[in-house]
């Protein structure tokens, strides 16, 4: 790690963002000698720290923990001159080049701004659910179905998120039950009416968690549920519990500065990582509402780190 303090005052490359999407960012404007700085924010390596097992990146034919990947990306980064500062970007002028970039009480001068600082899956807010999350607790069926074979599972929410995770669970599970607030889905037709044809799935419609049951050792148990008509409470057995209630780009210190969608995803030209500022880039989660898995974050990386070297180039900088 740099200190922050160690810093030059300004870089031809700072990044937003330290999981796959930053890292591998970083390492390919370290390998192009553009000496990248990477504010790893508070929580370094993003989503994937919280994750234990990770079985569908490439190259790892025995899995690999997902802290342990983290960490050897970021070696990998440094190891080509990239600065990793363990600090976060508090505020952003975008304005005009070089852009400015605050952290704390420092300044720092950028020529290009890659933004890679993902998305955070919305969460019950549960001492349980923070207590077993990576421990049968998940917000993320393609990562981590694969590990509830034959398990019945309960899956939290109503919209096309949760549908669509509650079917891929399918696949794994002997049994998956979507509990919901109400008494009928916010998801579209078409997969709703999947879900109803699907027997793997089952409903527990007017009802909200109170509680996971478990502990980090056995994992999950099953969990507490209210029927929020009636204000019953029952106990659901279950081996496995996926909250799937949406994600928030986490892009709200652009607000103004760039293009971004409803949700606030960030806008990219097709086909590149540009943003409609000349010389911002976004990677990852940020842009990305649809995939949101490490390989293609890890992918979009590598893009904004090219397109940054390209612009860089064509400027003569």
């Amino acid at each position: 790690m740099t200190d922050i303090s160690e810093l030059k005052s300004r870089h031809k490359v700072v990044i937003m963002g330290s999981g796959p999407a930053g890292l591998t960012a970083a390492l390919y404007t370290a390998r192009a000698n553009l000496e990248p700085v990477v504010f790893e924010g508070l929580e370094a390596g993003g989503q994937l720290t919280l994750t234990t097992d990770v079985e569908n990146y490439p190259g790892f034919p025995e899995g690999v923990m997902g802290p342990e990947l983290m960490n050897a990306m970021r070696e990998q980064a440094v190891r080509f001159g990239a600065l990793s500062v363990m600090a976060e970007i508090s505020s952003v002028d975008l304005s005009k080049r070089p852009f400015k970039v605050v952290s704390g009480d420092r300044e720092l001068e950028a020529d290009t701004f890659i933004i890679a600082s993902g998305a955070s899956a919305k969460m019950l807010g549960l001492d349980s659910e923070k207590e077993l999350l990576g421990h049968g607790v998940s917000t993320c069926a393609t990562c981590d179905g694969f590990f509830f074979k034959d398990k019945e599972l309960l899956v939290v929410g109503g919209g096309d998120s949760a549908v669509e995770e509650g079917a891929f669970l399918t696949k794994f599970a002997s049994k998956v039950s979507i509990v919901h607030r109400r008494d009928q889905l916010r998801a579209s037709k078409i997969l709703q009416e999947r879900a109803f044809n699907n027997e793997k799935m089952d409903f527990i419609w007017d009802s909200e968690v109170l509680e996971i049951l478990g502990d980090k050792q056995g994992g999950v148990r099953g969990a507490k549920l209210r029927n929020v008509k009636t204000g019953e409470v029952t106990e659901k057995e279950a081996e496995g519990v996926f909250v799937a209630i949406g994600h928030n780009p986490n892009t709200q210190l652009f607000k103004g500065h760039l293009d971004m969608d409803e949700v606030g995803y960030l806008i990219t030209k097709d086909g590149s990582t540009e943003t409609n500022v000349p010389g911002v880039f976004a990677a990852g989660d940020v842009q990305d509402n649809k995939y949101r898995q490490a390989v293609t974050a890890a992918g979009t990386g590598c893009m904004a780190a090219l397109d940054a070297e390209k612009f860089l180039e064509e400027l003569g900088e």
